[in-house]
């Protein structure tokens, strides 16, 4: 089989951590060729889809003493050549947020290949109908209380009422922009002003869980299914517990609690064609919904000796033999 992942330049990712590679690497380990190129590279010619494409070849990480360690280089690729998408059985949209406009215009691009042909994961439909905080608000029954405002008179009378809130960006990524509101806080409102860009930009707000010490959990699904999780928790004195900003992971079970979470998601993730999807979840809360290019599969097989890269491509042969 062909596989191909639309990703950030191979050179900036971390093949110790990035989903990407993982992926990547276990597509290459089962047989299969394994292409990369990048949104910019794209293009539509008599209505197909078209990438200019490099094959790649990948030095598998090896885990030693509980770390991922890397051979230097540790990818070779061919020169560029221009494929049709459709010669690809699967196409991997692994573009890093932001969803700016040059996002959703590649979304359009793969649009243009023909899903009874090659299947594109996640769906470019399903990308742009999913705000990955927004996309939250239709499961109510298991979301804390949230409001979407650019009202800082709205945001204020959350807070003073809840004691405490969390403001987040809604296209922000990697625990960027998030803000601790607290009622008594002299900042509050210069908070608001900045994080609305002066009543300009909506934003979530969130009640605040407490449970946040103890880690926000992500759950990586497949086809609506959890296949592994992890902790993380926050260190130091930020109260986020993004890797991005330094949260400390830890292995953890599903509890029954998270696992109806994801039964309440699983059916409108398939619908949408959300087949590789990374939920966060804090206290039984769902938090958020990541479908651009979630991650955490290396530090799920790491800690618990598991392979969900081989998981996810074992899943793309079975749906393409159908």
């Amino acid at each position: 089989m062909k596989f191909a992942f639309i990703i950030d330049p191979i050179s900036k990712l971390d093949p110790s951590h990035d989903t990407s590679v993982a992926l990547m690497e276990a597509a290459q380990l089962l047989g299969h060729e394994v292409w990369v190129t990048q949104a910019e590279k794209l293009m539509v010619v008599k209505s197909q889809a078209w990438g200019l494409l490099q094959e790649v070849q990948l030095k598998p990480v090896e885990l030693v003493e509980g770390r991922w360690q890397v051979s230097e280089p540790w990818y070779t690729v061919s020169d560029s050549v221009w494929h049709s998408l459709e010669e690809m059985d699967a196409v991997f949209m692994r573009t890093d947020p932001p969803v700016t406009i040059h996002y959703l215009y590649t979304t359009y691009i793969l649009d243009y290949i023909n899903p009874e042909k090659t299947l594109v994961i996640n769906s470019p439909s399903g990308l742009r109908s999913a705000n990955e905080k927004m996309y939250a608000l239709q499961f109510q029954e298991v979301i804390p209380e949230t409001i979407v405002t650019q009202d800082k008179l709205v945001i204020r009378k959350f807070v003073q009422e809840k004691g405490a809130g969390v403001l987040k960006p809604l296209g922000g990524k990697a625990g960027e922009g998030i803000l601790f509101l607290e009622a008594g806080d002299r900042n509050l409102n210069s908070l608001i002003e900045i994080s609305t860009k002066w009543g300009r930009e909506p934003v979530m707000v969130q009640t605040y869980l407490p449970a946040a010490k103890e880690g926000d959990k992500r759950i990586i699904l497949l086809n609506g299914e959890p296949i592994g999780a992890l902790n993380r928790i926050p260190t130091g004195s930020d109260f986020r517990g993004n890797m991005a900003v330094g949260g400390r992971v830890a292995a953890t079970d599903i509890t029954p609690q998270e696992e109806k979470i994801c039964e309440s998601l699983k059916l409108k993730l398939q619908e949408d064609g959300l087949y590789f999807v990374g939920i966060d979840v804090i206290g039984g809360y769902l938090t958020e919904v990541n479908v651009t290019s979630p991650t955490g599969i290396r530090e799920i097989d790491r800690l618990n000796g598991t392979s969900l890269g081989k998981q996810v491509i074992d899943w793309v042969e079975q749906i393409s033999k159908r």
